[in-house]
């Protein structure tokens, strides 16, 4: 990235996903310096890993390794220093996705890859048939390929243990395990879910799934038992249906955590849904799961422009690059040096010295510009704006 822009990352850092060299938690915002010279242009955190997409197209990934969700073979089972996946070098990827413990990435050709475990098919590779047993077998991918070869692919969003593509077309495709234990079976090819055309954005929980439509319409499928699909009740749907009183807003984004649902107004108002445990909605006291949308009144008076949902804990970033955190505190994940869980949204200071450190005396301050929230620690773009015009 340009020098005067930064990847940032707190929260867990025991499996190494902040990046930070070594494998401490962080309660304040920590600078990943072995990116600094990589130009950084979005970047996605994990349950328990984290990615980084530059400019250019190299893919970096760093955190937990066990089942080859960086991308090469595990030498260790941790690794806490970004290192680009060599495999898609010669491509360029433009978004990507971590599941559970699998990834997905798209390059600028539509072509989408995956990596990282595939017991239930979510690599969407056909699983081999050893000797004459019915029973699949599945291995760890852990160097990347391609998936669902037949599609061109605009979107990639990953679950628990399924994966899910936005095609050019507007069609959502899905393959692995939807939702455990489910009688939904596995499926390692892609199949088009029924009743979507036109869509715009999808996103995916760890097993619930949101579709927003060119009309504006949202629509949601999957686990439902805390409220997440916004229904207005908590049975779990196979088909995509409707979301409950958001027809008269204007969606302009949306988001989905572990259990939880956001989505976003063109008048920067946020609205959230699902579990409710430990605030991670931003209500406030009200840590109650809510099972249609509800408008977050603590954010009202910020002009929000993207919010991101992790396990137990959102991030909401404002256009004039704050970031508020809430949820769940331990870990250090809310950023601000207090490890209080809390459904009040609180700032999260960008507290680093200037890009050119020896000038400590330039007036300045850090802006966010994009923020992703993992399992239990959280990932932004930072840029340094002058104060002096």
């Amino acid at each position: 990235m340009a020098s005067d822009t930064t990847v940032i990352a707190w929260g867990s850092g025991e499996d190494g996903q902040l990046g930070s060299g070594n494998n401490e938690e962080k309660e304040w915002v920590c600078s990943i310096k072995s990116l600094n010279s990589k130009n950084v242009r979005s970047v996605v955190a994990g349950s328990r890993n984290s990615l980084a997409i530059c400019q250019d197209g190299k893919l970096f990934t760093w955190g937990w390794n066990q089942r080859g969700t960086l991308g090469h073979p595990p030498d260790t089972k941790t690794e806490n220093i970004p290192s680009q996946v060599k495999a898609l070098s010669n491509v360029k990827i433009v978004q990507a996705a971590i599941g559970g413990w699998h990834c997905l990435a798209v390059d600028d050709q539509g072509r989408a890859y995956a990596w990282g475990g595939n017991e239930y098919g979510q690599c969407g590779e056909e699983p081999e048939r050893k000797d004459d047993s019915s029973k699949p077998l599945r291995r760890d991918i852990v160097i990347p390929q391609r998936c669902a070869p037949k599609l061109s692919v605009r979107q990639v969003a990953a679950g628990g243990t399924h994966s899910v593509v936005l095609t050019h077309e507007g069609h959502v495709w899905t393959w692995g395990q939807p939702w455990p234990p489910g009688d939904i079976k596995q499926i390692s090819t892609p199949v088009r879910v029924q009743g979507l055309e036109r869509v715009k954005l999808i996103a995916v929980g760890a097993f619930h799934n949101l579709a927003l439509l060119e009309d504006g319409s949202l629509w949601a499928w999957g686990n439902n038992e805390y409220g997440q699909l916004g229904t207005g009740d908590t049975q779990p749907r196979s088909q995509p249906i409707p979301v409950h009183g958001l027809s008269d807003l204007t969606l302009v984004d949306i988001a989905a955590g572990g259990w939880h649902s956001t989505a976003l107004t063109d008048e920067g108002e946020v609205y959230g849904w699902g579990r409710g445990e430990h605030g991670r909605l931003g209500f406030g006291d009200d840590k109650s799961s809510k099972m249609v949308p509800q408008k977050v009144q603590l954010l009202v008076e910020e002009d929000i422009v993207q919010v991101s949902c992790g396990g137990t804990h959102s991030v909401a970033l404002t256009k004039d690059g704050r970031m508020f955190s809430f949820g769940r505190g331990d870990h250090g994940r809310l950023g601000y040096g207090r490890k209080v869980t809390t459904g009040h949204p609180s700032k999260v200071p960008i507290d680093l010295p200037p890009p050119n450190s020896s000038d400590t005396e330039a007036e300045g301050h850090w802006s966010a510009k994009l923020v992703a929230c993992g399992g239990r620690h959280t990932l932004a773009i930072a840029e340094w704006c002058n104060d002096v015009v």
